[in-house]
């Protein structure tokens, strides 16, 4: 499981908007990305470069694998993982009883 982000969804938000505000006075999006990053006292502007486009996967402006579909990606495997774990179980208990079923019983 991935840990939860030290930075609030309001924070994120907030820094992928002021990054595009800000992008036509930057010569590059990575000047853009430091310069917010520096200003709203993000650990690194790699951090803010990633969410930035993510961002932009969750638009439709870049391809990828949007926020919505990796959750959705993410539950299913753990969803399949578990039926694989109950079918394990059911395949033991099964071979469990059908081999009391083929011992003798004793007679009474």
């Amino acid at each position: 499981m991935s840990r939860p982000s030290p930075y609030p969804a309001e924070l994120r938000q907030r820094a992928v908007r002021m990054v595009a505000e800000v992008r036509p006075n930057y010569e590059s999006d990575w000047a853009a990305v430091t310069a917010v990053a520096q200003k709203l006292g993000i650990g690194t502007a790699e951090t803010l470069r990633k969410w930035v486009r993510q961002a932009q996967v969750d638009t439709g402006q870049r391809s990828g694998v949007s926020t919505d579909e990796s959750a959705e990606l993410k539950r299913l495997r753990r969803e399949n993982a578990e039926l694989r774990r109950a079918n394990e179980i059911l395949k033991s208990a099964s071979a469990f009883f059908a081999a009391e079923l083929d011992r003798p019983q004793p007679r009474s």
